[in-house]
């Protein structure tokens, strides 16, 4: 073993008491929003090579002008391929809430990816950026998703205890 570097480990996925894994994934308002009050029912992805287990969590960031961690859902199917097909899949749900911004946001990519949205639930309280910064310094949300891991500042400070106070763990 001598001259050979040994691989750094990456901490485990968080998983709830039930087993679901949790990711954090930025989303522009109009979009969070909607997904709050119950009318967009699937949040399309562009691939980035980290897939989404159905029956996992996702706490959402609200980017934009709010930038603030506000809540999760549950994913329900997740449907993955060609944006073509994965938009024709789609668009066959009863009141999808998606439309043609959606559509433009994966065009293009080489894979994309629709959550099913299942259960949005907002936290008792928004925590902003600015706060996150204070108890993280140079804290920064993900570009479009990420796992979350065991040890990471983000879940261990801010997002465990938020979800406790829904009773969820």
């Amino acid at each position: 073993m001598v001259g050979r570097r040994l691989a750094k480990q990456k901490p485990e996925p968080v998983r709830t008491e039930s087993g679901e894994q949790l990711y954090l994934m930025s989303i522009r308002p109009q979009f969070a929003f909607q997904i709050f009050r119950g009318v967009k029912k699937f949040e399309l992805r562009r691939w980035i090579g980290v897939p989404i287990e159905e029956g996992s969590i996702v706490v959402v960031y609200v980017s934009g002008n709010v930038r603030a961690i506000m809540g999760e859902f549950k994913v329900g199917k997740v449907i993955s391929g060609r944006p073509e097909d994965v938009w024709r899949e789609v668009i066959r749900h009863p009141s999808p809430g998606i439309d043609h911004d959606d559509w433009a946001y994966i065009r293009g990519a080489n894979k994309a990816l629709a959550l099913e949205v299942v259960n949005a639930v907002l936290y008792p309280r928004k925590v902003t950026l600015e706060e996150l910064r204070r108890v993280i310094p140079g804290w920064m949300p993900p570009l479009s998703y990420k796992v979350l891991r065991e040890g990471d500042p983000v879940y261990e400070l801010i997002i465990r205890p938020l979800r406790r106070l829904i009773g969820r763990s």
